[in-house]
């Protein structure tokens, strides 16, 4: 097996937006950075259940109402 292969693994901290801070292991920067995250389960809609966007209709009513006015009718 080859030498020096695997990236290093070390212990980072995780700063959430809300101020709290957790340590875990990582192959992001050096041992003892910080990342702090600007979107994190505690401030984004996708896990709070905030404002969601409810698509109206699927592919086919998306295309009836771009091209509904075409048709392969003859005069």
């Amino acid at each position: 097996m080859k030498a020096d292969t695997h990236p290093d693994y070390h212990t980072i901290k995780v700063q959430m937006t809300d101020g709290t801070v957790f340590e875990t292991r990582s192959t992001w920067g050096k041992e003892g950075d910080t990342l702090a995250l600007e979107i994190d389960p505690t401030s984004h809609p996708a896990w709070t259940g905030g404002n969601r966007v409810v698509n109206e209709g699927g592919q086919v009513a998306r295309f009836n109402k771009r091209f509904g006015g075409l048709s392969l009718k003859k005069k």
